[in-house]
């Protein structure tokens, strides 16, 4: 095996000064519009939905506006249920998923659920196709308190009131090469560790709470989004992307102990989706339509859970006839 090539920032062995965080930083370069690609989007769900501004990421000269579409007015007594995308802002179908479920899929759930949908949580890094925001830190450690990301600290600061209040929250995700040529060495590199190399999945998968397994809500997502992309497989040691896997394409990490952005509710019912851009079975909009239907189908496994097998074939059939992605 050849031995990897070191990082071209800092001293093996050592953890990143600043000065080796603003050398990362440097290389940086701006790709893509977070005004153009999310905020536009956002201005054309405004006749229908309520676009609500929850804070601000502030970085030298650059600021980006934060915002969260409420379809409707909070009513109490209905479940809600917290969309987000864009944790790690190079995951671009988190994102334009979560775009795609507002303005194809979200309306057959108003008055049914109490929605609130997070497109973009980093903005700065989906500008930058990167995992990590200004600091080179990764907002999806940092849901803990208190906070080192901006980002993380402005969701959490957006979600207090509600606590409580929320049966489910799909945090959606990629795995990508990336992961392995770039952002697996860049953390080595800044912990001051050394790089063991690993394995991408090839295709879908989910990460379950440890602390909260619900294994009958990860499997609906399954069965929903295998009709849209193929489900990754375990490799030869039972494994996908290190971890034990619980049940097919899931795994479980303990979402709280490690600051995961799905954490952050306390609802029943959490999951992070996790979609594979790089396969030579899928595309873009396969991947965005991925990430929609996994929603559609949390979603409807909230309003009729198999707790209620009664009322399950006729409430679905309904379902589905408003408008669900199934």
């Amino acid at each position: 095996m050849t031995a990897p090539t070191a990082y071209p920032i800092g001293t093996p062995g050592q953890a990143w000064t600043p000065a080796d965080v603003a050398a990362w930083r440097a290389r940086q370069v701006h790709q893509r519009s977070y005004a153009d690609d999310v905020l536009f989007a956002l201005q054309t769900l405004r006749p229908r939905f309520e676009v609500l501004p929850y804070g601000e990421v502030v970085y030298g000269d650059e600021r980006y506006p934060l915002f969260a579409i409420c379809p409707e007015p909070w009513r109490a007594g209905l479940p809600g249920v917290l969309v987000t995308g864009g944790v790690h802002g190079y995951e671009t179908s988190g994102v334009h998923g979560a775009l795609q479920f507002l303005a194809q899929h979200a309306q057959a759930y108003v008055g049914r659920v109490n929605l609130l949908v997070v497109p973009c949580v980093s903005p700065w890094a989906y500008e930058r196709i990167h995992r990590w925001n200004f600091d080179a830190v990764d907002p999806n450690r940092s849901f803990k308190d208190p906070s080192p990301a901006q980002e993380a600290a402005a969701l959490m600061r957006l979600v207090q009131p509600l606590r409580g209040q929320f049966a489910a929250h799909i945090d959606l995700h990629e795995t990508t090469d990336t992961d392995e040529s770039e952002y697996r060495p860049a953390k080595a590199a800044r912990d001051g560790e050394p790089f063991e190399p690993g394995t991408i999945p090839d295709g879908f998968y989910l990460v379950d709470d440890t602390d909260n397994p619900q294994p009958a809500f990860q499997q609906a997502i399954i069965n929903a989004v295998e009709r849209v992309t193929h489900i990754a497989p375990t490799d030869d040691q039972g494994d996908i992307i290190g971890s034990p896997a619980v049940a097919r394409g899931v795994i479980r990490y303990p979402l709280k102990a490690l600051g995961l952005c799905a954490g952050v509710t306390g609802a029943r019912y959490t999951t992070t989706t996790e979609v594979y851009p790089d396969s030579p079975r899928t595309t873009p909009e396969q991947c965005n339509t991925a990430q929609a239907v996994a929603v559609c189908a949390a979603l409807d496994f909230v309003l009729v859970p198999p707790a209620c097998p009664s009322m399950a074939t006729e409430t679905l059939a309904a379902s589905r006839a408003g408008g669900s992605c199934l």
